[in-house]
């Protein structure tokens, strides 16, 4: 019982999860603006603004450089990870994106001639995120873990 609640007092996992529920609400909200189209999966879908990737890492990062220092070891462990998450969402996963853009359009080609491909086979587009989707992700999370520490917790006396 005290691993139980231990996870749900933890000012870091709360901060990153709370960091990533709010980077998904926006994101859908966001979605459902510019297209005036609401779709679920955007609640829980990779890709589009703010990376919610971003946000997670970064409301980790924060809460940890709040609990334990920036000179801390955890702090440097953290600060690297949350660099390879958002160098990895602007690099390898938008490239991923771009190119499921371009075989889909193949496939609509080939569908178009005569050769159906089964919906099912239809790749992904949104994974990666943009320079500015992953800065505004980095934003949500530095806010959130913010508010967690300084409203939940410190109200708490934690």
């Amino acid at each position: 019982m005290d691993y139980v609640i231990g996870f749900f007092t933890n000012e870091i996992v709360i901060a990153a999860i709370f960091s990533w529920a709010v980077a998904q609400v926006l994101k859908a909200a966001i979605f459902f603006f510019v297209t005036r189209d609401f779709r679920l999966e955007r609640l829980l879908g990779d890709g589009g603004m703010p990376s919610s990737h971003t946000a997670t890492v970064i409301g980790m990062t924060v809460a940890v450089a709040m609990r334990e220092g920036v000179s801390s070891s955890l702090f440097a462990v953290a600060c690297v990870f949350s660099l390879i998450v958002m160098h990895d969402a602007t690099g390898v996963r938008l490239e991923t994106g771009k190119q499921a853009v371009v075989l889909n359009d193949m496939i609509r080609l080939f569908t178009d001639m005569g050769k159906p491909i089964p919906a099912e086979d239809k790749l992904k587009e949104f994974v990666g995120h943009t320079p500015l989707q992953v800065f505004f992700g980095a934003l949500t999370g530095l806010a959130v873990a913010l508010f967690v520490h300084y409203t939940i917790f410190a109200a708490a006396g934690l």
